[in-house]
């Protein structure tokens, strides 16, 4: 009887060996042919050179929904098809750098500050606003000032909080002054709204982003301020009071037609069980949206290229989604999944990339504690790419509608951190800030969880 249980044990310990091996050379023949044959970044140069950015209802939108799809059927996609969606048509209607000023004639140095508009935002108006600046630090400041709000323009200097080793936590923490801050500040009768950008970089650059009005208190005019202009002018109102004119031009258009562009792999033994992989299409219109979401674009077309180019055959259906209007709407994650639900389709698990093209680290992961412990025991498989640990958190805003629908697992690749918002929704979000290698390994990191996916289940 012993010697029979160890016959069995060591017969198991083999056939586990033998299926990590197995998993260790197609992994590492993903990463050959994306590391050596990749074309993610010249395909992210030819959307971010050719096409540029990409916000929702701009002429942009439509010429990267068509370059998108034709390179899904040259890719090799079983088929390829647009999915219609309403989306939002917000215009900036002009850049807004030089139309914010110093009224005071005893300010030292230039009196223009650097700014833009925060997305969603209304305009000044055609005669812009001249107002009495009142600086606060925090929510809570505010509220103690209410009483001083009334005809101001209120300057939110809220700095990312450096302690965070994940940037993220510091984007998540500073990110409520603009998403709502606006509408906190008309409540008291502010006029206008300055938002410290959600950064932590050393240039001046203004990162503009959507902000959410509150439809209880009046819409008032909000702008981003790049960081040294903000320690500028915080650093004045110190010790004086200073009046300041901007002026800008955003407004919404009528909702206008997009499209989510999908591609896909037709499953050879589960064809009607769906794995979804994707990254958003749109991006603000200040620079290029190469890192976002332009990385997650072509990360998701080239985990098809390289199944294709090595004859991988999927067991589930294999769906390369690049999703409509994430950054002011989320109309196309939300069409997605309510397609999917009344189509009664059945989704096993969607990735996201949406965190940059720089280096892999790991994976978050949205699921039951066994789903994130099976995950998890592939983490040695991906070791070798920069994957150091798939832990839990939730995959990205696109994927969120199909947790929220059907319980489907959610993951998201996580890169470094550290360089993400020196360029998140700035004029230098730009195809020259993202490394070739960086960017063609979380491809391949990309790959290999699909891969383990598909062939194991969740």
């Amino acid at each position: 009887m012993r010697m029979l249980s160890l016959i069995v044990f060591v017969l198991g310990i083999g056939i586990t060996v033998s299926g990590q091996t197995e998993d260790s050379v197609f992994i590492k023949r993903l990463s050959d042919e994306i590391l050596t044959n990749g074309k993610a970044y010249d395909n992210l140069h030819d959307l971010t050179k050719k096409i540029g950015g990409r916000l929702s209802g701009s002429p942009q939108m439509v010429k990267a929904e068509q370059w998108g799809l034709q390179l899904m059927r040259e890719t090799g996609a079983d088929k390829a098809w647009l999915q219609e969606c309403m989306v939002p048509h917000w215009v900036r209607g002009g850049m807004d750098e030089a139309s914010f000023k110093f009224l005071d004639k005893n300010f030292q140095g230039k009196n223009t500050l650097d700014v833009l508009a925060l997305g969603n935002s209304v305009g000044t108006g055609s005669n812009g606003v001249t107002a009495e600046v009142l600086i606060v630090n925090s929510f809570d400041e505010l509220e103690a000032k209410k009483d001083q709000v009334k005809g101001k323009i209120v300057f939110y200097n809220y700095k990312f909080n450096a302690t965070f080793v994940n940037t993220f936590e510091a984007y998540g923490d500073a990110g409520k002054y603009r998403g709502g801050g606006p509408s906190r500040a008309a409540k008291y009768g502010a006029v206008g709204v300055i938002v410290r950008s959600l950064s932590e970089s050393e240039d001046n650059n203004p990162h503009t982003g959507a902000t959410r009005y509150d439809s209880a208190f009046a819409k008032i005019p909000a702008v981003a301020i790049g960081l040294r202009d903000a320690d500028r002018l915080s650093g004045y109102l110190n010790n004086n009071k200073v009046e300041v004119f901007f002026k800008t031009n955003g407004h919404f258009l009528p909702d206008t037609i997009g499209h989510n562009v999908i591609g896909e792999l037709e499953g050879t033994e589960f064809p009607d069980q769906i794995i979804t992989i994707g990254g958003h299409l749109d991006s603000w219109d200040p620079a290029e949206g190469a890192h976002d979401d332009g990385a997650g674009v072509v990360h998701t077309i080239e985990v098809l290229r390289a199944f294709k180019a090595l004859g991988y055959k999927p067991k589930h259906t294999i769906r390369f989604v690049l999703f409509a209007n994430e950054e002011n709407g989320l109309r196309g994650g939300t069409k997605y999944a309510e397609e999917a639900k009344s189509k009664n389709e059945k989704h096993i698990f969607a990735l996201e990339s949406d965190a940059g093209g720089f280096t892999p680290r790991g994976f978050s992961f949205g699921g039951t504690p066994a789903q994130l412990k099976k995950a998890q025991s592939w983490t040695p498989l991906l070791h070798p790419y920069g994957v150091y640990e798939i832990a839990t958190g939730g995959g990205g805003s696109d994927i969120g509608p199909l947790n929220r629908t059907f319980q489907t697992p959610v993951s998201e690749l996580s890169p470094d951190s550290q360089r993400y918002f020196d360029y998140h929704h700035a004029r230098n979000d730009v195809f020259e800030n993202v490394n070739k290698r960086e960017l063609e390994l979380g491809a391949v990191n990309m790959a290999a969880l699909i891969y383990l996916v598909d062939k194991y289940g969740l």
